[in-house]
């Protein structure tokens, strides 16, 4: 079974960059084992369809206007994914749910299909996250290492090996 953890999201509009800063935060504390891959997916859209090939199970970390309260963290499955992306945050958005529909006219839909998030705070211009959403990152980290370990993934953290 292949698993891809992708973190979309365009890391110049403050909170828009969620999703990189979490799959980064992962990448640079976890190692895991098996067929699994962690990949900054920014705003590249359907350039990603090449590493949906072969994958069974795709979590997508990013910041989705829910029209919640900012900082807000949310888990969507299945069909509640593609409604989602529906009304975009950023341009970004627009091109996964082209992407997840190019794959699937491929034939390559992963069976299992989450997304964790959070409602942005901000999507003006800057690198950082706001307060608000920076607070989200950690136990949003927590929750994936969580869904990983129910769908059998095995890891440690760097230099525990």
């Amino acid at each position: 079974m292949s698993i891809l953890v992708l973190g979309l999201g365009n890391s110049i509009m403050t909170d828009d960059g969620f999703g990189v800063k979490v799959v980064n935060t992962l990448s640079s504390r976890y190692h895991f084992h098996g067929k699994i891959s962690l990949i900054d997916g920014g705003t590249l859209g359907l350039d990603l369809l090449p590493h949906l090939e072969e994958v069974e199970s795709l979590l997508i970390v990013d910041a989705l206007d829910m029209r919640d309260k900012p900082g807000s963290i949310f888990r969507l499955e299945g069909e509640e994914v593609p409604r989602a992306f529906a009304s975009k945050l950023s341009v970004h958005q627009m091109g996964l749910q082209d992407l997840l529909a190019v794959a699937e006219l491929q034939g390559h839909v992963p069976t299992r299909l989450v997304v964790w998030g959070v409602q942005p705070e901000s999507i003006e211009m800057g690198t950082e996250l706001t307060a608000t959403v920076e607070s989200a990152v950690e136990p949003v980290v927590q929750k994936v290492l969580e869904e990983l370990q129910a769908w059998g993934v095995a890891f440690e953290t760097q230099g525990e090996q």
